[in-house]
């Protein structure tokens, strides 16, 4: 049972990585196009963003420490 789990280990090391890059992916293109329609609002939309994406990447770090140490 051991083995197994340190098999599957990268696999969700993996998957941690791929489902973090796509969150961030999605975030910025949404973030983009509300600037596109509203530039205005420019500012507040970039720092709303790099909350967005920290707090992501803060999971991401947090899924892959715990698949790295199973």
């Amino acid at each position: 049972m051991i083995t197994l789990l340190a098999n599957l280990a990268p696999i969700g090391a993996g998957l941690t990585i791929l489902g973090a890059g796509f969150g961030i992916g999605l975030l910025w293109a949404a973030g983009l196009q509300g600037m596109a329609r509203q530039p205005e609002i420019q500012g507040k939309m970039q720092v709303t963003m790099l909350i967005g994406a920290a707090l992501i990447e803060g999971t991401a770090l947090f899924a892959l420490v715990i698949c790295l140490l199973v």
